[in-house]
């Protein structure tokens, strides 16, 4: 599984487009085939996945039992909004309208990469999120992180 570094702020032209930094492109896994999938996140952003990863998380989905009523729920959340997204040939990723509107895109973004995929920003939003108080942020880490021994990942 790739996963995913960096933090690269960009501007939506006028079409709704921004360019896919150089430093996710090289980060791309090519089985991806510059193809991606996006759909609504968490917290307000839009998640750009390599369409290899998507692939992977819809193939677990499908194990889902939609007889019951909260897996049908997530599914159908889960997938509200999913796009199928090309690069163009500048390398360029349109952003769907309603999607924009979801995240409160309107010209300045922040792309943020970690694990199998890339969160898509609103600036404005991106910061707000991320300017959260330092202890707030030492006590998640404590709550997070603070019973993991340390030589767990140790493969």
């Amino acid at each position: 599984m790739p996963s995913f570094l960096g933090e690269f702020e960009c501007k939506l032209d006028i079409k709704s487009r921004f360019l896919l930094p150089s430093g996710l492109r090289k980060q791309l896994d090519p089985a991806a085939n510059e193809q991606f999938v996006m759909n609504r996140g968490f917290e307000g952003c839009l998640v750009l996945y390599p369409q290899n990863e998507w692939d992977k998380i819809t193939t677990r989905l499908k194990k889902l039992n939609l007889f019951v009523a909260k897996n049908r729920a997530f599914y159908r959340q889960f997938h509200n909004g999913a796009t199928t997204i090309s690069l163009d040939t500048s390398g360029r990723v349109l952003v769907p309208k309603t999607l924009m509107k979801y995240a409160g895109i309107e010209k300045d973004a922040v792309l943020f990469a970690y694990a199998d995929r890339i969160e898509v920003w609103s600036k404005d939003r991106y910061e707000e999120v991320m300017n959260q108080d330092a202890d707030a942020f030492a006590d998640l880490a404590e709550e997070v992180m603070g019973d993991l021994d340390p030589d767990s990942n140790a493969e």
